[in-house]
């Protein structure tokens, strides 16, 4: 077999808890910022096939991270961009667990739309990783993107790598109903800059839309030398948000 199709690693990708932490800090987790951590397809092992759903809400930094980092196999950890209401952390009141049908998030439970996120995806088929060409594709996209919004007059986003492409994330300030504001904007980037290597996701307009926790790993499929996970991290942050 050719040995780009070799599994490369059995051993899982170690959290990075000063990125998790920076991401928090970024996004503004704490007391007067509720957020979910959700992570999809924990496993008890890498063999284990029944697979569920993990998390909890927080509104402290260091018990997310704690809990996030005590699941060594899963497919992504996420939590929900934008604020919760505060009510909702005694749902799972600053912990985590096997998570029910009706214990995540919904737009209902979301205050405010405090990000606009951007994602730039390869194209390829589901459930599995990018390869290293798809993946510096992606990014140099996002950056396109970004630097087109500048031009147009945006302030500077976060640009993160999601471990399978780009990321920008623009701080805003909008209600939950925003007449189509935030969908509108990625249709217009979908049709200026998707093609049939890279699509601009027009599904995270949603308000409690989950994103990438930067600083845990992006596990789509298995781990080869021609589609290996990697770390999700912040890549940029602009002076002022």
């Amino acid at each position: 077999m050719n040995d780009q199709y070799d599994i490369i690693k059995t051993v899982p990708l170690k959290p990075d808890q000063e990125m998790m932490r920076k991401t928090l800090k970024l996004i503004g987790v704490g007391p007067d910022y509720v957020t979910e951590l959700r992570v999809l397809e924990v496993r008890e092992s890498q063999n284990n096939n029944f697979p569920y759903t993990f998390g909890g809400f927080f509104d402290d930094p260091e018990k997310l991270i704690k809990h996030a980092c005590s699941i060594k196999y899963a497919l992504g950890w996420y939590i929900v961009l934008n604020p919760c209401h505060p009510d909702v952390l005694y749902r799972i009141y600053n912990r985590a667990k096997k998570l029910g049908r009706e214990d995540s998030a919904s737009d209902s439970d979301i205050l405010r739309r405090k990000w606009l996120p951007v994602d730039l995806d390869p194209v390829r088929i589901s459930r599995i990783s990018s390869t290293d060409e798809e993946h510096q594709m992606a990014i140099q996209r996002a950056m396109e993107v970004k630097d087109y919004l500048h031009h147009e007059g945006w302030s500077d986003p976060i640009v993160a790598d999601s471990g399978n492409g780009g990321h920008l994330l623009y701080s805003v300030d909008l209600p939950v109903k925003d007449d189509g504001f935030v969908e509108n904007c990625l249709k217009a980037l979908d049709r200026g800059f998707s093609d049939d290597k890279v699509k601009v996701d027009k599904s995270v307009a949603t308000p409690a839309r989950i994103w990438k926790l930067y600083g845990t790993p992006a596990c789509k499929g298995d781990n080869t030398k021609k589609r290996p996970h990697r770390m999700a991290k912040i890549l940029q942050v602009p002076d002022g948000l």
